[in-house]
C-alpha cells in the first residue's frame, strides 16, 4: 500500500510503499486487548501491603482470663477484630506481570499499526526536526497538520529540539522507534511515523 509523505508545513513531498505484512493485517481486538493488559500489568508497582498477625507490634499476652468475665474469649490484642490489629488475607508486595509469548507481542504491534492505517489515522512525515526548542512554533505547525492528539514515532535517534518543543504540548507524545508499543499507539487519535521510523519498524517486524 502507498502512503503520502508530508513535511511539517503540511506539504506533500513524496510517496512511500508500506509493507502489507506490517501495515495491512486485519484488526483483532482480542490481540490488542491481551497486549494492553500485559503492558499495564507489567507496569504496576505491586507495592501495596498490609500487616499480618506476626508483623503487628504489641504484646503476646492474653488480654484477660478465659472464663468468668462474660465476654468472648480472646487470645491476642493483635487479632483482626481489634482496632490496630492485623489484616487477614490482605495484599502483599508482588509482581503483577504475566507471560505473553514474543510472537503474540510482535503480532499485536503489527495489528495496532494496521488498525491506524485502515482508519486513515496514519500520517507519514519526512522528518521530525525543529530549528528551535520553543513550543509555540511547533504547536502551530502540528495544528496546521491537524494533529491535536498524536503519537509521533521517529527513528532510533530523536531530534533534541523537537522533543523539547513537543514536551509541553498536551496529548502529543514523541517516542523513538524502539519504544513503539500498542498502548501508546491506541491511546492517541493519530499515529505519526517519520520515514526513518517506517523503514526501521518494517525491518524489525517483517
Amino acid at each position: 500500500m502507498k502512503a503520502t509523505i508530508k513535511n511539517l508545513d503540511n506539504q506533500d513531498v513524496g510517496e512511500i510503499e508500506l509493507s502489507e505484512g506490517v501495515f495491512g493485517l486485519p484488526a483483532r481486538a482480542d490481540l490488542l486487548h491481551r497486549m494492553i493488559n500485559w503492558q499495564l500489568a507489567k507496569r504496576r508497582s505491586g507495592n501495596h501491603k498490609t500487616k499480618g498477625v506476626s508483623e503487628i507490634s504489641g504484646t503476646g499476652k492474653k488480654p484477660y482470663r478465659q472464663k468468668g468475665t462474660g465476654r468472648a474469649r480472646q487470645g491476642s490484642l493483635r487479632s483482626p477484630q481489634f482496632r490496630g490489629g492485623a489484616v487477614i488475607f490482605g495484599p502483599v508486595v508482588r509482581d503483577h506481570a504475566h507471560d505473553l509469548p514474543k510472537k503474540v507481542r510482535k503480532l499485536a504491534l503489527k495489528t495496532a499499526l494496521s488498525v491506524k492505517a485502515q482508519e486513515g489515522k496514519l500520517v507519514v512525515l519526512d522528518a521530525a526536526t525543529a530549528s528551535t526548542h520553543k513550543t509555540k512554533e511547533l504547536a502551530a505547525r502540528l495544528t496546521q497538520l491537524g494533529l491535536t492528539s498524536a503519537l509521533i514515532i521517529d527513528g532510533a535517534n530523536l531530534d533534541t529540539n523537537f522533543v523539547r518543543a513537543a514536551n509541553n504540548i498536551p496529548l502529543i507524545d514523541v517516542l523513538p522507534e524502539q519504544g513503539a508499543n500498542v498502548y501508546d499507539i491506541l491511546r492517541r487519535d493519530t499515529l505519526v511515523l517519520t520515514r526513518n521510523a517506517v523503514e526501521q519498524l518494517e525491518a524489525r517486524l517483517k
